[in-house]
């Protein structure tokens, strides 16, 4: 008979290690080649001890001379706060009840509420890597009738997220917190939320939203890596250059020579070797369609996790719903470094249950947790090409 009790060591001993695997190789291309470890965490922070330049204590001589003077190396520490990622599942007293004498009704209803944790959160993770750490969906355009609002893109959003409203200084705006999206309209980059009428006076244009409690609280992702902000892991980039990657804008079409000489300049001025690229699907197709004109063939490999790329001179190409329209990353994945805490767990409670009741309600909740954070060991070692006419 099925009861809470074995619901709780299902999630424990069965669903936590499947949960895992999808999470850390399944839920996105970039994240499958980005190696995960508990290294350089200290308490709540991540301080990475970070060696740039070379060793002065190198040269030559006479015969006779004086040997070269000793130098040490030069280090700077990144440090950055550990990220709180959850996710959480929801399943109704009834549910279970209805399910208790049927062992296989039961493992498909928990079946059905893992593959929708996964999925969420394979979202939500995915669309962090890509993010500056702020939080920000997108970007209000226009607000109109019956909650129809217009945004600059609909690619980080989904019907039944959970979101948050802010003005443009970045503050909330009252009212218009846990609203929950209702309809994505692609075609048209619109949103409907649910809840009391918004109007284009507390939610003007400019405004942005993020996901539920969630404003600076994310991944430090590529966003951030190549912004143009003073500072990035606690380190000031004016006083340090390598902290500032390889940007091209206006790149207009699309070549292969464009791409090389931006990989020749990353490696001859870093000695970083570029080992992964991810684009757009839209530059995807435009390069695509750049060697077909040709009739080039471009070959095809499977990288970790499973996924399908194109081959660049033997460097992957992936395409990823989360990277920003006309924009390639060209990126070396050994430079990168998702620092946790641990890695996906249960929320536990002190009697060690990890399904709970909801006050006042009857259903009953699960939390995943993951405590973790994204670093860049090499900044001036990766690049970016913006600007590409997509296809």
């Amino acid at each position: 008979m099925v009861t809470m009790q074995t619901a709780d060591n299902a999630l424990k001993s069965y669903y936590l290690d499947a949960v895992t695997e999808a999470l850390d190789m399944r839920a996105n291309p970039l994240l499958s080649q980005i190696k995960k470890t508990t290294a350089d965490v200290w308490g709540k922070d991540v301080r990475k001890l970070v060696r740039y330049g070379i060793n002065g204590g190198i040269g030559a001589g006479t015969e006779t001379g004086n040997l070269p003077a000793s130098g040490g190396n030069n280090y700077v520490q990144f440090v950055s706060t550990l990220k709180n990622l959850y996710g959480t599942l929801e399943i109704s007293d009834k549910a279970i009840r209805a399910s208790a004498n049927n062992e296989g009704a039961f493992v498909n209803l928990l079946n059905d509420e893992m593959e929708a944790l996964v999925r969420s959160s394979s979202f939500n993770f995915g669309r962090m890597l890509y993010g500056d750490g702020t939080g920000k969906l997108c970007t209000v355009s226009s607000t109109g009738e019956n909650n129809v609002i217009t945004v600059d893109s609909v690619a980080a959003v989904a019907e039944g997220m959970i979101v948050d409203f802010y003005t443009s200084a970045g503050a909330v705006i009252t009212g218009a917190t846990g609203r929950v999206i209702t309809a994505v309209d692609r075609a048209e980059k619109t949103i409907t939320v649910g809840g009391a009428a918004l109007t284009a006076t507390n939610v003007p244009a400019n405004s942005y939203i993020t996901l539920q409690n969630s404003r600076d609280c994310e991944i430090t992702g590529l966003g951030a890596l190549f912004s143009d902000s003073a500072t990035l892991y606690g380190v000031t980039r004016a006083s340090h250059p390598w902290m500032t990657p390889y940007s091209e804008s206006k790149v207009g079409t699309i070549d292969e020579d464009t791409i090389q000489l931006a990989i020749d300049k990353i490696e001859e001025n870093s000695g970083s070797k570029i080992n992964f690229i991810v684009c757009s699907w839209g530059v995807k197709r435009a390069l695509a369609s750049y060697f077909n004109q040709y009739k080039t063939y471009i070959p095809s490999m499977e990288i970790l996790g499973g996924y399908k790329a194109l081959s660049f001179g033997g460097i992957p190409v992936v395409a990823d719903r989360f990277c920003p329209s006309g924009t390639m990353y060209l990126l070396n994945t050994d430079d990168f470094c998702l620092h946790q805490l641990c890695d996906w767990q249960w929320l536990e409670g002190e009697d060690g249950k990890i399904l709970r009741q909801v006050a006042g309600k009857p259903v009953y909740t699960a939390t995943l947790v993951k405590y973790a954070e994204l670093l860049c060991s090499r900044p001036f070692g990766q690049g970016v090409l913006t600007g590409i006419t997509e296809s």
